[in-house]
């Protein structure tokens, strides 16, 4: 453990409570821009306790165009993708949305957990205690060129007492704090916040994907036990391990599901649009003895067709989709959450939906696999309670317990110092 080191010179900050009539969440990736907008719980939320975060009044979808695995790709059409989405949501609830929580799911999510200590001389773990401990991380994890999106408390120390889950108020010599940080590259991220505002909408909250997707999937005992969650998306796929009711690591790769429609065009001749409706009516990631008599009929030049056996879609499916499982896993057993054990493993996103993905996950895994929905949203049109949408829905879930996270990134457009004081002030 690190020397504890003296937090006098740093001033308490008040926490500011800000409570709005209704949640707007917008998901962009790279198939679909989705936006939800909610009726917030009127229960009271804490990171310990399972609350709804409210009822699901409006909801829009559009193609993400002008996308591409979370970073702008052209300016004008990525806004008119957002615009579309959001204002299909606005129609059905009803209101006007000029608020949003924003998802970001970057390959380049960084992912790293940071041990800092405070001096306590003799006095009682203080919320000024806990601001410089945040304070601390944020230096070292900070640069310029990045946006620090969260900074989460993993465990509590006091001198050898460990597994503290709330030290305020505790006397001991040092007070010791394990958090879990994550930034991504702040060019996209600006890029697409410029697209955000030219829709004449504000961000309250950057949230990464991957932990959002997770808080919508993952059952309380599962997040508490351990659990892995696997988003496979359209354009990146990522990996978190939960463990002891919060995040320890988060990954992503730039693989995802529409890498599958691109080979099934190339290895099939056939375009974009054609691949992804054979993928998702007859691709599966698992070899069949049906496989070989179940056919389907390929269109070609001329206006005549081929018949072809699904077992040909399995043989370009299943290469990549296993690419996409060990890349993920290679980044966990590279870091030290590979040694956090988790008996399960639940998957989410447009990629869980493809047939025998479960299952190849179980075999390369060796856990239990289970494909999610979201479980805590109450209101969910029958179009959007599926796993591609879990992400959405969970960054309402992320709104219910931000309490929960002591930074989260949403003031792109101040200094550092000034973004830290107005992240501790909101959600400390």
């Amino acid at each position: 453990m690190t020397q504890p080191v003296n937090h006098r010179q740093f001033a308490r900050r008040r926490p500011v409570s800000l409570r709005r009539s209704t949640i707007a969440a917008l998901d962009i990736g790279t198939n679909k821009i989705a936006c939800m907008i909610a009726e917030p719980s009127d229960e009271a939320v804490t990171g310990e306790k399972e609350v709804s975060p409210g009822r699901i009044i409006g909801f829009g979808q559009h193609v993400s165009d002008g996308i591409n695995a979370g970073q702008v790709t052209h300016m004008h059409v990525a806004e008119d993708s957002i615009r579309a989405a959001v204002e299909a949501a606005e129609r059905m609830a009803g209101v006007e949305v000029r608020n949003v929580i924003i998802g970001l799911s970057m390959p380049q999510i960084e992912s790293h957990s940071f041990e800092t200590s405070v001096a306590l001389h003799g006095e009682p773990v203080s919320e000024e205690h806990m601001e410089y401990a945040m304070r601390s991380v944020f230096d070292r994890f900070r640069s310029d060129d990045s946006e620090i999106l969260h900074a989460i408390p993993v465990t509590y120390a006091i001198d050898q007492s460990v597994g503290i889950s709330d030290p305020r108020g505790m006397y001991g010599h040092g007070l010791y704090v394990n958090q879990h940080m994550m930034r991504v590259p702040a060019g996209p991220v600006r890029n697409l916040l410029a697209c955000v505002e030219q829709c004449h909408l504000e961000c309250d909250k950057l949230v990464a994907t991957p932990y959002a997707g997770a808080l919508a999937v993952l059952m309380r005992d599962e997040i508490d036990l351990g659990a892995w969650h696997i988003d496979l998306g359209g354009g990146t796929s990522s990996i978190g391990v939960y463990h002891q009711g919060v995040p320890v690591f988060i990954a992503g790769i730039p693989v995802g599901g529409e890498h599958i429609t691109r080979d099934i065009a190339r290895g099939l001749n056939v375009s974009m649009v054609l691949a992804e409706r054979l993928k998702n009516l007859y691709g599966s990631a698992l070899a069949s003895p049906k496989g070989e008599r179940d056919q389907f009929e390929l269109p070609v030049l001329g206006g005549d067709h081929q018949t072809l056996p699904r077992s040909e879609l399995t043989k370009i499916i299943r290469p990549r989709l296993e690419e996409i499982y060990e890349l993920l896993l290679s980044r966990v057993d590279a870091s030290s959450a590979g040694q956090v054990t988790g008996g399960r493993i639940v998957l989410s996103g447009g990629g869980a939906q493809l047939s025998g993905a479960p299952e190849l996950a179980q075999t390369i895994f060796e856990k239990q696999v289970r494909v999610g929905q979201p479980i805590r949203m109450s209101g969910l049109p029958e179009s959007a309670g599926g796993p591609a949408f879990a992400a959405c829905a969970g960054l309402l879930t992320y709104a219910a317990r931000s309490q929960h996270d002591i930074i989260s990134g949403d003031d792109a457009d101040g200094g550092a110092l000034n973004r830290l004081r107005n992240w501790l002030r909101r959600n400390f």
